[in-house]
C-alpha cells in the first residue's frame, strides 16, 4: 500500500494542474467562452488584471542541439482570487484577455475540493478529448501524405 504523503500530494495536485492549465491555453476561445458560460461564476478579485507582453520562444535544432532564440510571441497572463481564498492563474498565446480570465477563473474553481470533480467532467475532459482527436486527425492527414523512398538493387554489377 502506498502512503500519501503532503508532499506528494501537492507534487500530484501541482502536476494535475500543469496539466489542466495547458488544456486550458489550447483550447479555442469560442468553446471556452461557452463551457465557462455554462457555469456560475463566483465572486472574485483581479490580483493582476489580464495583461499582454512578449515571451522568448526558443528552439533546439533535431530537438536535441544547441538552443537558440527562435523569437517573441505574445501572451496574455491574468491572476485572480476568490473570494473562498484560492488562487488561479492562465497564460493564453494572443491578445485574448477574455480567455486569460476566464482560464484564470477556472483554475481557481478546480482548486476548490468541491467544484473540482465538476470543472473536470463539465470542462477539462472534453477538452481534452477534442484537442486528443484534434491532433489524431492532423496525424492521420499527415500520415496520407507520406512519401516512402527505397532503392532497388538490379544485380551483382
Amino acid at each position: 500500500m502506498i502512503e500519501t504523503t503532503p508532499s506528494s500530494t501537492i507534487a500530484g495536485d501541482q502536476a494535475a494542474r500543469q496539466k489542466n492549465l495547458a488544456i486550458l491555453a489550447q483550447a479555442p476561445a469560442e468553446i471556452l467562452d461557452q463551457k465557462f458560460n455554462n457555469l456560475t461564476p463566483p465572486h472574485y478579485e483581479l490580483v493582476r488584471q489580464p495583461e499582454t507582453g512578449l515571451v522568448m520562444v526558443r528552439g533546439r535544432m533535431g530537438g536535441t542541439g544547441s538552443p537558440f532564440n527562435l523569437g517573441e510571441v505574445t501572451v496574455t497572463r491574468c491572476v485572480v482570487r476568490l473570494d473562498s481564498g484560492e488562487t488561479g492563474s492562465a497564460y493564453a498565446l494572443g491578445r485574448d484577455k477574455t480567455k486569460a480570465l476566464q482560464s484564470a477563473v477556472i483554475d481557481a474553481l478546480w482548486q476548490r475540493g468541491e467544484m473540482r470533480a465538476e470543472i473536470e467532467a463539465d470542462i477539462l475532459r472534453p477538452l481534452s478529448n477534442s484537442q486528443t482527436e484534434r491532433k489524431a486527425t492532423v496525424r492521420e492527414e499527415t500520415e496520407a501524405t507520406r512519401v516512402n523512398f527505397f532503392t532497388m538493387v538490379r544485380g551483382d554489377n
